[in-house]
């Protein structure tokens, strides 16, 4: 009898956090935006580089920012003064041509917490390397909070969902973020 019910207890216990996690699922959604910089508005430009304000998903304005051969890229009205817009990788690089948008409507709005863009970036003489970043997205909180190496991985994309879906609402911006490593 004690087996049964201890049987009971655990389908569910495992009913439930298997409802939990599609119901959380559902609250999950996509988007992509273009990272033309023929889209967007020089801010700032000197011999050094440059700054861009680009149109983000639904209006949410996205700073792109070139300087030393290498890209910078943060989100928000705040975006010049958010940790992102400091962040890049070591070597030289440039972005991909789409940011995806992770969104969800947890407060029941749909609004991004996560974006995930493509850096290329220069290998000294070797094979281009490409490295997936995502970025959390909260006002005064926006940062790098992962990366994954696209070359390494052949389910690179599906990686940084999951790791955006599971590190962002939580990541504090006073960590670095990590280089996937299974």
């Amino acid at each position: 009898m004690a087996q049964k019910q201890a049987l009971r207890v655990a389908l569910s216990t495992f009913m439930g956090l298997a409802l939990g996690a599609s119901a959380f699922a559902a609250d999950i959604d996509v988007a992509y935006t273009d990272t033309d910089l023929n889209n967007c508005t020089v801010i700032n430009a000197d011999d050094f580089g440059a700054t861009f304000a680009c149109p983000g998903w639904r209006g949410i304005p996205v700073m792109i920012a070139e300087g030393d051969l290498r890209f910078f890229v943060s989100y928000g009205l705040n975006a010049v003064n958010e940790r992102a817009a400091h962040q890049t990788l070591p070597q030289f690089n440039t972005i991909g041509a789409k940011i995806e948008w992770r969104i969800t409507n947890r407060t029941g709005d749909w609004r991004p917490y996560a974006t995930i863009l493509r850096y290329y970036t220069d290998n000294e003489g070797g094979p281009e390397g490409q490295t997936l970043v995502v970025t959390k997205i909260e006002q005064g909180n926006t940062c790098q909070i992962a990366r994954v190496d696209a070359r390494k991985y052949k389910n690179a994309n599906e990686i940084a969902s999951q790791l955006a879906d599971d590190m962002a609402f939580d990541f504090s911006c006073e960590n670095e973020p990590i280089d996937y490593q299974p």
